[in-house]
This record gives C-alpha cells, structure tokens and sequence, in this order.
C-alpha cells in the first residue's frame, strides 16, 4: 500500500493510481477471439466458452421459471425481506428520475418545439458471478430498466459449477421484473446479447458491471450495440478530517477491497494521525477478513495520502474521479459543492458504500476507472430515447424564414433555403 504525504507522490505513483493499473487493451485480443466465436457459431460457441471457462457444459442457457421458482423458495424469509426493501428503495429512487414522457414549448412565435421520451424495446442486464453472487446487481440493472418502461430485459449470469445459477440471484432477477435470464457469462454473454444466437434474441443495449474481460468486451462491441459505460473493477476513494474514526475508514477500505484483487482504496486526510492510524487499522482488519487473499492483493494497489489542506485533498479527489467517494468530514456538505468527479457521493459518518451498493435506493453501478469525469452512474436515462418533435405554423415560419435560409446558402445548401421559400409561396386556392 502506498502511504505517503500527497506532496510527496512521484508523478509514476499518481500514474498508477490515476490509471488504476488497469489495461483494456492488454485482454482486446482474447476478447476479440471469444466474441468472433460467438457470432460465428452462436449456441455452440457459448457451450464451448462457458465449459472453458466456468468449468460446466451447459446444455440449455435459458432458465426456466419452474427453476427460478424452485430456487426462489431456497431463499431465507429473511433475504426475501432484504430483497424486497431493497427493490422498493430502488424503484422510488429510479422513479423521481422519470422526466415528463412529453412536452412543448413555444421557441419563437409560431414555432412549437419540443420532446418526446419513449423507452427502449429491450435490455441486457450482466450480472456477474465467479468469485461471488451479486443479486444486488441484478436489482441495479432490472429495475430502473422496467421503470423506464423497457418491454423485454433479460439477464445473464454466469453458472456454478453445477450448472446452475446461484438461488438469491435468481430470486433477485425475478422480483425485479427480468423477463428472461441465461446461464452465461463473461465475454461470450456479452457477445450473445449483441449479436443473438439461437437461444438468445439480441438486445438494444447492455447494462451492468463486469471484470476486465466484460468490459473490453462492451467496449469492442459498441458499434453493435449500446452499453451504459464502461464498469470495471470497483474503487473508493474516501477525503476524511479529524472527525473521522480510523476504524471505520478501514472498514470501509476493506470492504472495498474484498471485492476484485484489481479493486482499489483510496484515503485522503489533512490529518497526519488520523493517517497512521487507519493504517494499522487497515493492516489489523485485513488479517481478519474472510476473503483475505483478495483483500491483500487489492490493498497492495491501494494508497493513503496525507494532503496539506482539505483543498488539496479535494483536488486529487476530483483528478481520480472515483467511482465511490465518501466524504467523511466536521461539514461534508462544504467539501461536495466543490466535487466535480464522482459516481456515487456517500456523505457523513453514517453512509458507508454498502448501502448504496445494496438499499438506499441509488445505483450501484458506477463509472469506474476515471469514466466518471464523463459519465453517469446507471439511471432511467439509459434506458430511454429521447426524440425531438416540431410543429410551425405558416405565420411561424415566415418569421424564421431570413434566418433559415440565409444559414442554408452560406453553408452551401441551396435546397434547404428552398424547402422554406416554397411553402411561403402564395398558391392558387385550389392548391392551398
């Protein structure tokens, strides 16, 4: 773990940190290899795909609702409860997103303009698997798709290695509203969901998060297809003061850390102390954890900073960009007016990243890897089209006519200027 003043960080360490270690472009080769399989030869390829690489020969990828039902009542009453708040915190949340379906308003007289909001026809959501089951994920993805009002979302989800998908996600995908869900992960499902095969229809655009592979994946297929970003390793980055408690900052860094040995943690202090000890925090609680060789590997490429004054703390917040970033400060609110960079912004002692990752109602898919200073977390935008509409009365256009026509001809487009000029022009009464 690099633990250093933040002055003091060569500009190799800020590299890594800023680039997170991370090289799509290092897996596009593989990636290209799987997904050119894929369309070639469809089911075969998937079948082939997933026993190499999930150590199971699947005979039939869609799962049926007789075992999603089965496999719902394997869940604890007490994670249904879970789920189920966690669903209704989702859908309120995605809701207020909701923009007015349709509307217009006068642009100049005459001249009517407006927007028209209508929903995908059908979604993708990945819901990884592997080192763990994330049911989360699939709540994250499905929902605010069906808020949006998508007809068909589908989720894929890689197989154990008995074949079948872990119960809690099933229970997940299905109290979140999936119409269909596959038993297919990595590049290969991402692949199927763009181009189709003969189990899997194609869908208009992929949502969730994935490893390396996932999203090399996304990226190379987004001439076929949508996706929402590129959603990577996950990373916190946490600015505290002296109001902090190291314990719970190396919580939180440790939790982060259990996710993906790529994943990282990141504190900035303006406080020395309160540096030192979370360190021996992180240290103590690593040794502990239950996914320690995980956790070791991840906090390897993590780093504590001590930054001279909050301003500069806040400045490499905004440099990293985080897909996580907790401000756990005396007065939070002073530090996130001066955010610019971030997924998801966790406020105060009390709002640790597991809730958004779980039931506080936000998204818990997140640009990673910088993205966020350009992008969005997952919301009921990505799942909707947003079509201009016009409507100009003759009068209308009359009084736009010098302005269209004269910025038609200085580009060169004569038509267009004449498109206006002859529906201005007085007609015999049998033509009107």
């Amino acid at each position: 773990m690099l633990f250093k003043k933040l002055s003091e960080v060569v500009e190799e360490e800020v590299s890594a940190l800023l680039s997170r270690g991370i090289d799509v472009q290092s897996v596009m080769p593989a990636v290209v290899e799987i997904v050119n399989d894929v369309q070639e030869r469809g089911d075969r390829a998937l079948c082939d795909q997933t026993e190499r690489f999930d150590g199971v020969r699947v005979g039939r990828f869609r799962v049926s609702d007789d075992e999603i039902d089965k496999a719902a009542e394997k869940v604890p009453e007490k994670l249904k409860k879970a789920l189920e708040i966690a669903v209704e915190n989702i859908a309120a949340f995605h809701h207020q997103e909701l923009d007015r379906d349709f509307w217009m308003t006068e642009t100049s007289p005459g001249a009517m303009a407006g927007q028209m909001i209508v929903p995908l026809d059908s979604a993708g959501a990945y819901v990884p698997g592997g080192r763990a089951a994330y049911p989360s994920s699939a709540l994250m993805t499905v929902v605010p798709a069906k808020v949006a009002g998508v007809d068909r979302v589908i989720v894929c989800t890689p197989p154990g290695k008995d074949g079948l998908v872990d119960p809690l996600t099933l229970a997940a995908a299905k109290m979140a509203g999936a119409d269909e869900i596959y038993r297919v992960g990595g590049v290969q499902a991402v692949a199927a969901m763009a181009f189709g095969t003969e189990t899997i229809r194609p869908v208009q655009k992929i949502v969730g998060p994935g490893n390396i592979y996932v999203t090399a994946a996304k990226l190379l297929l987004r001439s076929t297809v949508e996706i929402d970003m590129p959603a990577g390793p996950s990373e916190v980055l946490i600015i505290a003061d002296y109001s902090a408690e190291p314990e719970v900052l190396a919580s939180d860094m440790v939790a982060q850390a259990e996710h993906d040995p790529q994943s990282i943690s990141v504190l900035v202090t303006d406080d020395p102390d309160l540096a030192i000890a979370t360190k021996a925090e992180v240290e103590r609680q690593a040794k502990g954890a239950d996914r320690r060789d995980i956790v070791r590997k991840s906090l390897e490429k993590s780093a504590i900073l001590t930054a001279g004054s909050m301003e500069e703390a806040i400045g490499f917040s905004n440099s990293f960009a985080p897909e996580h970033l907790e401000i756990v400060v005396r007065d939070p609110m002073t530090v996130l007016r001066e955010i610019r960079n971030a997924g998801s912004v966790f406020l105060g002692p009390y709002t640790p990243v597991a809730a958004g990752d779980y039931a506080s109602g936000t998204n818990h898919v997140l640009p990673t890897s910088g993205y966020a200073r350009v992008f969005s977390g997952l919301n009921v935008d990505a799942f909707v089209k947003k079509i201009t509409v016009q409507q100009i009365s003759k009068e209308g256009l009359r009084l736009l006519s010098d302005a269209i026509t004269l910025l038609a001809e200085a580009e060169g487009l004569s038509a267009h200027a004449e498109s206006v000029r002859k529906r201005l022009v007085e007609r015999k009464p049998e033509f009107v």
